[in-house]
Formats: C-alpha cells, sequence, structure tokens
C-alpha cells in the first residue's frame, strides 16, 4: 500500500518494548498503516509519497498530558495574566508590575504563590495589595488554586465583607479583631473564580487557547485531558464552546478529552458527547473532588496531620461519601468513566471503595476508566487494590517536589514512605498516566519524565540520589505514561500513545535520544526540544521552519 507520509529515524520509540529502533512510520489517511524497518520503507513509497528522514532525532507518539485546565494554562500564559511563584509577599506585589503595565484598566490576574516556601511561610494579606493597588481590584490565586489572595479593592466589588458567609467547604480568613485579611479558601475561592473571569472577553479567551495550543505542539503534546478545576456545578471552566470555534475555524492543534463536573444531572456532558464527536474534541468522562491538598491540610487524611492545627486535624472531603458514592454509582449504571481528585490516603482508600462497588455492579465504563488523580499518600495496601480494580493511576510528576521537606512536615516519615508510588503501581501491574495540573506546574513533559526517572526536582536537581528513590522508573516507561498511559486515562489507547498500525498518526520528534541521557546523565532530559510534532500526519509544528 503505497503511503501518503513516511516518517524514518534511526530512533523510532513505538512503545511496545523499551528500546528505540531504525523504523519507517508509514501513514494514509492520517492513520499509520505500518511500522516497518527502515530497510523496507521503499514498498509503501510512491511518486506523491512525501518522505521526511530525521536521522538519528528520536521520533515517538505525540505526548498526551493527562491532566490539564486548559482555560486557565490558556489564560496564565497569555498577557491578559501573570503566573509566577515569587520568593516573598513582597515580591508578588513587585511582580505584579508588568502586568498593571500592560493592563492600566481593570482587574489584574496572577497565579502561582506558595507561602510555605518563603521565609517565613507565613500567609500574604490585603494590607500589601492595598499599597500598591489602591483603586483596583487584584486577585492572586496560589499555585494549586485552592487559595484565593485579594486586595481590598476586589473584595468590595466581589461584596464581601466581614459579615458575608462563605459557601459550605471555603472560607473568609479573619484576623483577631474579625477583619477579613483578603485570604480566601477552597471552596470560596472557587466560587468566585467566575466572576473574575467574567472580565475578559471571549475573543481574548479564545486568542489565550491558541496562544496555548501553539505551546502545546512546540512542546510535542498532541492531546490533553481538560479536566474540570472545581466540584461545584458551573464552576468547572471545561469551555466546549471555545473547543467547537477553534475546530470550526481549522485551528484546532491537539485532541482535547473533556471531563466535566460530575453531578446529579449529567446532561450536559450527554450533550457534549453526543455533539462532539469527531476525532479531535471529545467528552470522555467526569471529574469530581474528593479532598483538598496537604500543604492547606484540606487533603482527608485517616489520622490527623502530624503537625495538626487542632485535635483531630485530618482534612475533610470536599463531597460527602454517600453523595461521592450516589455520584458514581449513577455515572457507572450509564456506562460512564469517572476520574476523582483524592491526594490524602482516607480519600484515596474511599474512592477505591467506591470504584470497586460500581465495577461490581455495572462492570467496568463502557468508554474509557475510572481513574484516580493525584494519589499522592497513600496506604500500603491501597497500591495493590487500585490495579486490581483496574484504575488509571494519573499523576503528575513534578509534584514531588513542589514542596521540599512539605510531606515530612504535615505527614511525618512513616506516611512518607508510600508517596506518588510510580515504581510500585508499575510492579502490581496498574496503568500509570502522566499529566501536568497545569497550571499549576508548567507543561512542558521533559520536567516530569526527569522527575519520574531521578525523583529529583528538574530546577534544583535536590534531593540528592532523589526523592524514595526505589520509587524511580525507567525513561520507556515515563514517555509510556506520558503517551499509552495518558491514552488509557481518556479511554483512547487503541487510537493513540502508540506508534503501530491503525493508531492516529500523531507523532513527535525530538533532537535528544531520552533513553540514552537517562542512563548517562538525566539533566540531558531536560534540554530535549522538539523538531516537529505531527497530528494525523499533518505538520502542527515545525522548528525547521521556525
Amino acid at each position: 500500500m503505497q503511503a501518503e507520509s513516511v516518517f524514518m529515524s534511526e530512533n523510532v520509540f513505538t512503545g511496545t518494548s523499551d528500546e528505540a529502533l531504525p523504523l519507517a512510520i508509514c501513514v494514509r489517511g492520517g492513520l499509520i498503516c505500518a511500522v516497518v524497518p527502515k530497510g523496507e520503507a521503499e514498498a509503501f513509497i510512491g511518486p506523491s509519497t512525501r518522505v521526511e528522514d530525521f536521522g538519528d532525532a528520536f521520533l515517538c507518539a505525540g505526548f498526551h498530558d493527562a491532566h490539564v485546565h486548559a482555560f486557565h494554562s490558556a489564560l496564565y500564559s497569555s498577557p491578559l495574566a501573570e503566573m509566577f511563584l515569587g520568593e516573598s509577599e513582597a515580591d508578588c506585589v513587585a511582580r505584579l508590575a508588568p502586568l498593571a503595565k500592560r493592563k492600566p484598566h481593570g482587574w489584574l490576574l496572577a497565579q502561582g504563590w506558595r507561602e510555605y516556601r518563603w521565609n517565613p511561610p507565613v500567609l500574604p494579606s490585603k494590607a500589601s495589595l492595598d499599597a500598591a493597588f489602591p483603586n483596583r481590584p487584584v486577585a492572586l490565586y496560589s499555585g494549586d488554586a485552592h487559595t484565593l489572595w485579594l486586595n481590598s479593592c476586589a473584595l468590595r466589588e466581589l461584596g464581601i465583607s466581614r459579615e458575608s458567609v462563605p459557601p459550605a467547604g471555603g472560607s473568609y480568613d479573619v484576623d483577631e479583631e474579625g477583619e477579613l485579611t483578603g485570604i480566601v479558601r477552597e471552596a470560596a475561592a472557587m466560587a468566585l473564580m467566575p466572576r473574575i473571569m467574567a472580565t475578559f472577553s471571549d475573543e481574548e479567551i479564545l486568542g489565550a487557547y491558541q496562544g496555548f495550543l501553539a505551546r502545546l505542539a512546540s512542546l510535542g503534546i498532541t492531546s490533553i485531558c481538560d479536566m474540570a478545576l472545581s466540584a461545584e456545578p458551573g464552576l468547572d471552566f471545561v469551555r466546549d464552546d471555545i473547543y467547537r470555534t477553534l475546530e470550526g475555524r481549522g485551528q484546532l492543534t491537539c485532541r482535547a478529552h473533556l471531563f466535566p463536573t460530575l453531578t446529579r444531572d449529567v446532561s450536559r456532558f450527554e450533550s457534549m458527547r453526543d455533539e462532539l464527536r469527531g476525532p479531535l474534541v471529545q467528552a470522555r468522562g467526569f471529574k469530581q473532588f474528593f479532598d483538598g491538598v496537604s500543604s492547606q491540610h484540606t487533603a482527608w487524611l485517616a489520622e490527623p496531620y502530624t503537625n495538626a492545627h487542632f485535635e483531630g486535624d485530618c482534612g475533610r472531603p470536599t463531597v460527602e461519601p454517600a453523595l461521592m458514592r450516589d455520584y458514581v454509582m449513577e455515572a457507572a449504571r450509564r456506562g460512564f468513566a469517572v476520574r476523582i481528585h483524592a491526594i490524602g490516603d482516607e480519600a484515596i482508600t474511599q474512592a477505591i471503595d467506591i470504584f470497586e462497588e460500581a465495577n461490581a455492579r455495572f462492570g467496568a465504563p463502557a468508554i474509557g476508566h475510572h481513574c484516580i488523580e493525584h494519589l499522592e499518600n497513600m496506604k500500603e495496601p491501597d497500591v495493590a487494590r487500585l490495579a486490581k480494580t483496574g484504575i488509571v493511576a494519573s499523576v503528575q510528576p513534578p509534584h514531588i517536589t513542589l514542596d521540599p521537606g512539605g510531606p515530612e512536615r504535615d505527614l511525618g516519615d512513616e506516611r512518607c514512605e508510600v508517596m506518588w508510588p510510580f515504581a510500585s503501581f508499575l510492579r502490581e501491574g496498574a496503568t500509570l498516566a502522566f499529566g501536568t495540573d497545569s497550571p499549576v506546574v508548567d507543561v512542558n513533559p521533559w520536567s516530569g519524565i526527569y522527575t519520574a526517572v531521578t525523583r529529583q526536582d528538574a530546577k534544583t536537581h535536590e534531593p540528592t540520589g532523589g526523592w524514595l528513590a526505589s520509587e524511580r522508573i525507567s525513561a520507556a516507561d515515563a514517555i509510556r505514561a506520558y503517551t499509552a498511559g495518558a491514552a488509557a486515562s481518556a479511554g483512547r489507547e487503541n487510537e493513540i500513545g502508540k506508534l503501530a498500525a491503525g493508531m492516529w498518526a500523531d507523532i513527535a520528534a525530538f533532537d535528544r535520544n531520552p533513553l540514552v541521557d537517562a542512563e548517562q546523565c538525566p539533566e540531558l532530559m531536560l534540554e530535549t526540544h522538539a523538531i516537529a510534532t505531527f497530528l494525523a500526519g499533518r505538520p502542527v509544528f515545525d522548528s525547521r521552519k521556525a
């Protein structure tokens, strides 16, 4: 069969073995029709076949980020807002200056601050923002988006006073005099997000998505799972309308798998599922939240935090277990897959319990797989239970080093022995799916691959020897988690994620061989750059033409 395109290299990683081999990928109609040794490629080459020989470049399936919040990733990577860590409260305020210059009127929005990394590690207050911006509303979401820092002008704009009652599961912090500090937490922070984001026009947001898609393509990313941001109805920011517009304009350069919030009313999802049937945009399941994050003591633990803030400080479920069970059972009855955010050990245990019951009653989902997202602090027996139940372990390697010393501080040494157990998941036979949780961490997959291989931070290369080094995995396994594993999290493992006949020709070419670098000098993986990216055989990025 004559191919329309043939892509070849001395180092093609199909994902079906641990090696990169001299192969040719033959493509017709957007699908791979054959993967053969380079010497056999002539049989597929005709007068009109486009042949690209990438020499010794590394070719693999396009990367698939299994956990992205696309709306906010697009927004914070655009000129409309800012993304920064900040070394202190004052540093964060100072870093708003470029945004204020670009946007001389209206709201200032940023994300990224993490007070537990400051010295001293204390929460900021509205006072510092008020001093710099007395007449403009300012909203700064924390790096994990679970906490919001507002100035007085923003509080007034949002109608929040010391008498205001926060929504269930959230809080408005006050000082000893009962005055608002400007810190808003969890459900209350999420509830305010639509009102803040409404200050941007649809055209501005559309432009931000276009910029974000261009960045994904430049990193070799051809698929994402766009995940609901909040447990509350109407706050998921899964913008199917934006994807429809981009697809209609022929400007969609990656596959988008949508996971809106799971509630009792599944009509929105069913409409999306029925209407979005093309190969590029599909609604593949639901997302819900069982808890928060350990650094804020909102992750749900079986036993109190080691540095408990009060007696019985175990965090709490974001959604009551009985309600979560009802949600999942109804989705499972209809054959729908569910993905649950669970970080604390008790949240993870109960999520597995619920999925076990759902499988026993209704079988595996008709489309896709149930997943647990993040899986940070686990009870040892739950690693095997998760694998046995067929739950996909959807994890984000860069999270391991976001808070150096934080797990030991919050959970103690004993509970830290089973955290982000990548190697254990694989030994038990679980499917491992990698993502970033962007914009919580940058969407570049090589940082995650490096951390999975070394258990070290991609910027500092700490700790020496790796954190829980026994859970390191090979570069081949890490790339599979970012391709085939992530495809499984979207229920598309038979269509994307490997270079094999019958799969979509989603291909990325890179200038370095990470399999060699991982063995010789893992830091070199961080210097890997995409040469070209193809979606269904169509070029969506080519650095050679830049």
